[in-house]
């Protein structure tokens, strides 16, 4: 199923999961066919398939990947090596929480289906597809409706199409902005060290005849001193129980940077992110990956000899520094233990949200 922006990051494909290889972009748009849980989970890894909720949607059918090749080869214990599989998917990214939350609807779909699971699993995978793109979309309208008109914004990392289930979280605000008239500009930050910035927004917004000005990382604080943004607008891999916002590297400085300078800080995360058992971004395990990434430039040392690096892929932007935190069941302004613990009991949709023990 494609998203309103032409295109689908992730599909199922018959018997196989097909995604949108995220390395390749912008340069070419190459899928790749998945049949087995494991070449999902190393796809996680490799950064195929990037962006909290997309890694959650894609652990999920890797599920039914993995029924599908071990009920006929092992009748009689396909149930243990499907947890096996699932065991190696949830440590293929610790920090965003939608992957072990995703992990956890199939795990429960699985104990309640019948002889015969595939059917049943497939479609507990598609519903995850489908509700996070539906969530998007309630995203993209709450957050659009806290900007003025004549706004421009700057967004991080991408949060679009290819990081969820289709329209995208922060990039869905500014979608659904742009589409009411309301923005002037849209300013990206190139997200050292993957660019997920200049590679992939960028793409995204091209795509959809929005206007976006690329810059460096380090302009972001200089672009707020001269007035030219009054929004930055980010997604979040987890919001722990006191509002903590762990996300993209880079995030923190932007949030220091917005509480400076007078610019308004908003999160846009479905309520999948969102992990009570956690009860501030202290105990949030931080994914660190090779120093290649920084030390290198496409396979070519750039660095100087001898030089180490020291590469997290995501930092904790305390409570205090949000403005503003969107889900599609709503916006919590300034949120922290108290506002998000009551909005949380308040939600109809609070029953999709990663309960007490759950998380990673």
């Amino acid at each position: 199923m494609n998203s309103p922006a032409g295109f689908s990051a992730i599909e199922w494909a018959g018997q196989a999961l097909r995604l949108l290889d995220q390395r390749r972009l912008p340069h070419a748009e190459e899928y790749l066919l998945l049949t087995d849980a494991g070449s999902v989970a190393q796809a996680i890894r490799d950064l195929v398939v990037r962006g909290a909720p997309a890694i959650g949607i894609a652990a999920a059918y890797a599920v039914v990947l993995s029924a599908q090749e071990h009920l006929p080869q092992a009748p009689a214990d396909w149930r243990a090596r499907v947890e096996a599989d699932m065991a190696v998917l949830a440590a293929a990214r610790p920090t965003a929480v939608n992957l072990v939350w995703a992990i956890e609807q199939m795990r429960d779909c699985l104990a309640q289906v019948p002889a015969d699971p595939l059917p049943t699993l497939l479609a507990c995978a598609q519903a995850i597809h489908d509700a996070d793109r539906a969530a998007n979309f309630r995203m993209g309208e709450f957050g659009a409706g806290l900007i003025a008109d004549g706004a421009s914004v700057l967004t991080h990392c991408n949060t679009g199409t290819l990081a969820t289930g289709g329209y995208g979280t922060a990039l869905g605000v500014i979608r659904s902005a742009w589409a009411a008239g309301k923005l002037r500009e849209v300013y990206a930050g190139e997200t050292r060290p993957w660019l997920q910035g200049a590679r992939l927004t960028a793409w995204e917004l091209v795509r959809d005849g929005i206007p976006v000005s690329l810059i460096t990382d380090s302009a972001a604080s200089f672009l707020m001193q001269l007035g030219k943004v009054q929004w930055v607008i980010t997604g979040a891999d987890r919001v722990t129980a006191n509002g903590d916002v762990i996300n993209k590297i880079g995030t923190y400085q932007l949030a220091v940077a917005c509480r400076h300078h007078g610019v308004k800080m908003m999160v846009a995360a479905p309520l999948s992110t969102l992990d009570l058992s956690v009860p501030d971004g202290r105990q949030v395990v931080i994914e660190e990956r090779p120093a290649s990434e920084i030390l290198e430039l496409a396979g070519q040392r750039v660095a100087a000899n001898g030089a180490g690096a020291w590469n997290p892929v995501f930092d904790v932007t305390p409570a205090g520094l949000v403005d503003y935190l969107v889900t599609e069941a709503g916006v919590i302004a300034a949120p922290d233990t108290e506002r998000l613990r009551a909005f949380y009991a308040a939600s109809s949709s609070a029953a999709q949200a990663p309960l007490a023990g759950k998380s990673p």
